[in-house]
């Protein structure tokens, strides 16, 4: 009897240390009183020796809320995929009182810090993909293209420039308008991922509804036009009779579908293998 409850308590602690060693949360930044986490998940039976690509994930919500959980999903597969993924924290103005400004400050620290903690995470810091959903998808877009909104507090020396986006139902027009135009104003000229698009500009993929209220087609295949004329891959994929937020785990066809093509796209980068498979779940 003794022995059978040792071996069900060794059981039950390994079990929870390959919990812990598989997901931790990580504070990455601290501005006054709010502190900021990186939600980490690691591949199963990492090795050591070897460096992963990271994955970094910003939440939507119009830079006014939202939750990192968002992208739960689809962290947990492209961990099971032999990526680190990252689920971020940044400053939003229905929480902190913030503006889209302050949002971009963090999602470009999250990025600046994964980069210069690549060692302890086990990653490449040249295979750093950025991704994130509405102004989300505004946020990893804008950590490529836009040169200003850097925290002074942030090493600058260190890039926060992604190698590689994916990008759902992005925010990326937000001139006279485009979304946000209210809050942004005349600094759009320099917010605004479609007018800083530039030479080196990293491989893309696009996720976009046809019936979506708040992104037009038009905006997607107008940034898709603009990154191939600079010479940077920019993959278009349209979902017919798709809304706004479709990819979200809720609408599971849509996100299995969305999971996949992002995956192939990864592959097609050689940040992935084609296999071993793993189910989209």
């Amino acid at each position: 009897m003794r022995l059978k409850l040792f071996i069900a308590l060794m059981i039950g602690t390994l079990f929870s240390a390959q919990i812990c060693n598989s997901q931790e949360e990580i504070l990455y930044k601290k501005v006054d009183t709010t502190q900021l986490f990186l939600e980490v998940h690691y591949p199963p039976n990492m090795e050591s020796s070897k460096t992963y690509p990271g994955m970094v994930f910003f939440f939507g919500g119009g830079w006014v809320g939202g939750k990192r959980s968002q992208f739960l999903h689809q962290a947990q597969y492209f961990a099971k995929r032999g990526i680190v993924c990252f689920l971020a924290d940044y400053r939003t103005s229905k929480i902190n009182g913030t503006t889209p400004f302050e949002s971009l400050k963090d999602a470009k620290s999250a990025i600046r810090f994964i980069r210069n903690n690549a060692a302890k995470f086990n990653i490449d810091g040249n295979k750093l993909i950025a991704s994130g959903g509405s102004a989300g998808g505004h946020l990893a877009a804008a950590t490529a293209l836009i040169e200003g909104y850097n925290d002074p507090a942030d090493d600058l020396t260190i890039d926060c420039i992604p190698n590689a986006l994916v990008l759902f139902n992005p925010v990326v027009d937000n001139g006279p308008g485009g979304y946000g135009y209210e809050r942004i104003g005349e600094a759009y000229k320099d917010f605004s991922p479609l007018h800083n698009i530039k030479k080196a500009a990293p491989p893309t993929i696009v996720f976009q509804g046809t019936k979506d209220h708040l992104i037009p087609v038009v905006t997607a295949e107008y940034f898709k036009m603009v990154m191939e004329k600079v010479g940077s891959r920019c993959d278009l994929k349209l979902y017919e009779g798709e809304g706004h937020g479709f990819f979200n785990y809720a609408n599971l066809k849509a996100y299995k579908s969305t999971v996949a093509e992002a995956d192939q796209f990864l592959v097609s980068l050689g940040y992935l293998n084609v296999e071993p498979k793993v189910a989209i779940e």
